[in-house]
């Protein structure tokens, strides 16, 4: 019931004051279970992809956001258990394992499932390579794949900022429906999953538009933090991390194949 509430009120919100728009709703089956693969942008992303679609999605979310402290900490548990969110241990090994259980437990209730494949938010705006749970969940669910594309929202409401900006209009676009059935049976050969994971990335990168950036996101933040720690320069932290990005980014973009 919190779920509904939420929505419709969010909902109300996100169309009038900051006039998002959507496209492709359709293409997200009515009945059934449903993975949605989504580019990750920004905190704004949990609101304005779900808002469009009259199901409940339910997405594998980090644990950070249930065990928080303070006002704020309490409002993020509060908000996220509320709408049925499932919290992951984000550290690999048993954890993965949990997490993949806990998706494929979603989906076999005929729910629809959300997931980022990136594994956090993109630092910069581009896209990042994708984690190969997405393929093991789709493979082992059988459960059709439906690319999401988040649209402005790293401008909207970008890594680490509280207030978003006014002018920019969100929006989030639904590819059409994927299926994996010539990898059914190969749910732990890795080539395979590498192979779905890079398909759906790609499609995902073709509706979204991003750059792709042939690494880890969690591997591009460290490597920025380690850079802006080491650089001298006296400039502001913006420039440092342009200046970062570009010089490490030229050996790992990359054409994702059209699959």
């Amino acid at each position: 019931m919190f779920y509904w509430v939420a929505k419709y009120t969010l909902g109300i919100t996100l169309r009038l004051v900051f006039r998002s728009w959507s496209r492709g709703r359709r293409n997200v089956p009515r009945h059934g279970p449903v993975i949605l693969a989504s580019n990750h942008l920004s905190f704004a992303d949990h609101f304005f992809g779900p808002e469009p679609l009259p199901r409940k999605v339910v997405f594998l979310a980090k644990a950070e956001y249930f065990t928080g402290k303070g006002i704020k900490g309490l409002a993020s548990r509060a908000f996220f258990s509320g709408v049925g969110q499932i919290p992951i241990d984000r550290t690999g090994g048993e954890a993965s394992e949990r997490a993949l259980h806990s998706g494929l437990r979603v989906l076999a209730g005929g729910n629809v499932l959300g997931i980022y494949p990136e594994g956090t938010r993109s630092p910069d705006g581009r896209l990042y390579r994708g984690r190969t749970g997405v393929a093991r969940l789709a493979l082992e669910s059988r459960a059709p794949v439906v690319p999401c594309a988040m649209i402005h929202t790293f401008e909207f409401l970008p890594s680490g900022s509280h207030n978003p900006k006014f002018g920019i209009r969100p929006g989030v676009i639904f590819g059409k429906p994927m299926e994996f059935s010539r990898y059914y049976g190969r749910e732990t050969d890795r080539e395979a999953l590498r192979a779905v994971t890079d398909e759906i990335m790609a499609e995902i990168g073709r509706l979204s538009g991003q750059e792709y950036v042939n690494i880890y996101a969690k591997a591009a933040k460290e490597q920025l933090r380690a850079a802006e720690s080491d650089t001298q320069l006296s400039v502001p932290r913006e420039v440092t991390r342009a200046i970062v990005y570009r010089a490490f980014s030229r050996s790992h973009c990359k054409t994702l194949p059209d699959g």
